[in-house]
């Protein structure tokens, strides 16, 4: 267990969430077991031990997102709604307890997977595994900068610029991790073997969480050999797919998809497109955002469904914006997300990511990727700075 939590705390400090030394991690074993010594360990082991959890995360996040969090928790009073798909489907809403008070908190954590303390930071929790608690830890921070900086686009749209200064902004955006412009030498394909493929995605898939353009739980990355789809698995991390991706037959003769990604239905009609035969999913943060701006929304009819009922065409730099949910009902991905990608080399789901494809490997698709995000970040700067 201290191997485990050793892990993740470098996973937290490597991924710039936290700043080196300040995160402190428990789980249970035959005892709580703690990462370091810390004034609040005696408080966190009662709250881990009064819940149905098995590890938890306390940290302060370090800039720009505990500057970003103080500002949400300004000017919402006992939880953050935020709307992205993320959100809606697993953290649903992230209570706030103002104070350290241990019966608040753990009336919070019994409801949700996460509480927010002003001045204090974030506790994140995992049912099983510290794991558990660096994803929702991790989804925490990303959905309260898409929640923030969309709130900033919505509130300069009703002419109010309360909520941040130009130079504020400029400044958050200077402690942004970039995504580096030199981007890596993938594998060049066709690959010839099963073992090359598999080679192919684990080094995609690492590079896809490196370079910042997916919190490594939540993206997810195909490619298309001989008669199969080779799919991460649902719920596994992006940098760390070895043993983790499925071999699923096209014809449906296994049910080796029943592990694979929740979106393998999408990924199954796309690859249909002979010419594509990888595909790269990721959820940069500033793609997200530019799919949740709108100028029409207070008018729309849909206004609130959007994220499955957007009945307008909608692109940022000719790049497709999308609705759909995850999976393959009335409304999911799978009816949305083909189509864009039969005529465009990458889509943007709104509220949720970026899809991007490749003819014989990821190079071009991993480029693509990088590229919506970059402009995607440019063209929301440019945007708020002529409204701010």
């Amino acid at each position: 267990m201290k191997q485990l939590i050793k892990k993740y705390v470098q996973k937290l400090y490597q991924s710039g969430l936290v700043n080196s030394g300040n995160a402190l991690i428990g789980a249970l074993d035959d005892e709580c077991v703690w990462n370091q010594k810390h004034e609040r360990v005696s408080d966190l082991s009662m709250i881990l031990t009064s819940l149905p959890i098995n590890a938890l995360i306390f940290a302060t996040p370090k800039a720009p997102y505990n500057e970003i969090i103080h500002r949400l928790t300004q000017t919402h009073q006992t939880a953050i709604y935020p709307q992205d798909t993320e959100t809606r489907t697993f953290l649903h809403e992230i209570p706030i307890v103002r104070t350290w008070n241990q019966s608040e908190i753990i009336s919070a954590l019994s409801r949700r997977k996460a509480v927010i303390i002003p001045g204090e930071g974030i506790i994140a929790t995992g049912t099983l595994t510290p794991e558990q608690a660096f994803v929702v830890f991790s989804s925490i921070c990303f959905a309260c900068f898409v929640c923030f900086f969309v709130q900033i686009y919505n509130h300069a749209c009703q002419g109010q610029s309360d909520l941040i200064k130009a130079d504020e902004l400029l400044t958050l955006m200077d402690c942004l991790q970039q995504c580096p412009d030199q981007l890596p030498e993938l594998k060049k394909g066709p690959f010839d073997s099963e073992d090359n493929v598999y080679e192919a995605i684990i080094e995609a898939g690492y590079y896809t969480v490196v370079y910042g353009l997916v919190d490594s739980y939540f993206g997810n990355i195909s490619y298309r050999f001989n008669d199969a789809l080779y799919i991460s698995q649902t719920a596994s991390s992006l940098d760390e797919l070895s043993g983790c991706i499925d071999p699923c037959p096209l014809d449906g003769s296994s049910c080796t998809a029943i592990t694979a990604s929740s979106e393998f239905s999408a990924h199954k009609q796309i690859v249909s497109n002979r010419h594509i035969q990888a595909i790269l999913h990721g959820h940069p943060k500033f793609s997200v955002i530019m799919s949740m701006i709108c100028s029409h929304r207070s008018e729309c009819k849909n206004n609130g469904r959007c994220h499955t009922h957007c009945s307008r065409n909608r692109s940022m730099s000719e790049i497709p914006i999308i609705c759909g949910e995850v999976g393959c009902g009335p409304y999911g991905l799978v009816h949305t997300l083909p189509a864009a990608l039969k005529t465009n080399k990458a889509a943007i789901v709104y509220g949720h990511g970026v899809f991007t494809s490749g003819e014989i490997d990821f190079r071009s698709a991993f480029k693509r990727l990088a590229e919506t995000e970059r402009t995607s970040q440019k063209m929301y700067l440019k945007t708020i700075l002529s409204m701010i």
